[in-house]
């Protein structure tokens, strides 16, 4: 079982080192404001329980020099990103440095135990190679409605077999160890807010754009879930009366227009009817096309790609236009495989709607960005995720 901190004030110093490294004893007692003598009775605490070590002397500040303390070497973590077609697995110290992350293809429709089956494969693999010598703890995303109380999926459209599945029960159980399970997106916005581009915002959005579209909503520096954790689901949001039928059943949804999958979709099409020779070559050449053709011959001139690219766009556009209008945040951040892939040619087309059909208050200084983090957002965020957890006071 991993051991946790006992009291406020050693979460507090836990989670300091964690997020700015070693510290002297002098300089932790100013950051928490607590006396010389109380700091080091709860860090003397937090080397008995095994979770700080000692790592020399600072520099002297007049008289005897205090003792530096680090988060204990031992201390590992493991994030686990399961995507629609991948899944990635990494592994980081207390200070959340990745010491080793690897992916493999997987389809979540394959079903939990298979799934799951490879991402503790993959652990072990990461065990072998003598990265870990325990895991004190594992954070998961997935890509679906999660029950963040239960850590369970609840009715994932695109997840057969995993409804209500007790992901954190069962892994708990295989590693021995805590487990935190939240949706991919929400994982990501974490990831962003620890690491990437939202380091310094407490309000904002994270729009990932994969196979489907969704949103991680990060208000006063914490994740916001919604009453029943199913807010930021915003590729069930209806923008047309008619239209595909969405992966939920439902007609006219963002994700059923725009997203991975939609945009093969329609490429494909458009290969078939002749209206892209770039795109008609590629699919008799390959037998089927990816979003990476697309954006190939986006940036080649092809006219239908870039057609579809602008149309997709502007349709994220439009609803994150209401969603400015409704939430103000300080920065968007736009991640995912389908937009790290697509670029600044879908970031142009969004930035493009949003400040023209937002109010001026609400755009005025709203950086609308790419994600720094790329495909490591989900990895970073969920160890953030489960150290926070394993960090906090009981």
């Amino acid at each position: 079982m991993t051991v946790r901190p006992e009291n406020e004030h050693q979460a507090r110093l836990l989670a300091l080192l964690r997020d700015d490294g070693p510290r002297s004893r002098a300089e932790l007692g100013d950051l928490v404001h607590m006396s010389r003598s109380k700091v080091a009775v709860e860090l003397d605490r937090l080397t008995e329980l095994g979770l700080i070590e000692n790592a020399g002397l600072a520099a002297s500040r007049g008289g005897r020099r205090s003792g530096i303390v680090c988060l204990a070497t031992s201390l590992r973590f493991v994030g686990i990103d399961i995507g629609a077609t991948s899944l990635g697995v990494a592994v980081t110290d207390g200070e959340l440095r990745v010491l080793g992350h690897v992916s493999e293809p997987c389809d979540v429709r394959q079903g939990p135990e298979v799934v799951l089956g490879l991402a503790l494969s993959l652990i072990d693999g990461l065990r072998d190679r003598g990265l870990m010598p325990a895991v004190h703890g594992v954070g998961l995303g997935m890509p679906g409605p999660v029950s963040f109380r239960e850590g369970v999926p609840v009715v994932p459209p695109i997840m057969p077999g995993w409804d209500r599945y007790p992901v954190r029960e069962v892994l708990g159980r295989e590693l021995g160890c805590p487990v935190q399970v939240d949706n991919d997106v929400n994982i990501m916005a974490v990831g962003e807010q620890h690491a990437g581009s939202a380091r310094s915002v407490d309000d904002f959005l994270f729009v990932k754009i994969g196979t489907g579209i969704g949103c991680g909503i990060v208000v006063d520096g914490g994740v916001y879930r919604g009453a029943s954790g199913s807010a930021g689901d915003i590729g069930h949001i209806r923008v047309a009366e008619s239209g595909p039928t969405c992966a939920c059943g439902n007609v006219g949804c963002l994700e059923a227009f725009f997203g991975g999958t939609a945009l093969v979709r329609d490429a494909t099409a458009a290969a078939r009817s002749g209206a892209s020779a770039q795109l008609a070559a590629r699919l008799v050449e390959a037998g089927e096309l990816r979003v990476a053709d697309i954006a190939a011959a986006a940036s080649a001139g092809d006219v239908a790609a870039i057609r579809l690219v602008r149309t997709g766009g502007r349709r994220v556009g439009q609803v994150l236009a209401t969603l400015v209008s409704f939430f103000n945040p300080g920065l968007i951040v736009l991640g995912g495989s389908v937009s790290g892939l697509l670029g600044h040619a879908l970031l142009a087309e969004i930035r493009s709607v949003v400040y023209r059909q937002s109010l001026p208050l609400a755009t005025g200084n709203l950086p609308i960005v790419l994600s720094e983090l790329h495909d490591t957002a989900g990895i970073i965020g969920a160890t953030r995720f489960i150290s926070d957890h394993v960090f906090s006071a009981p």
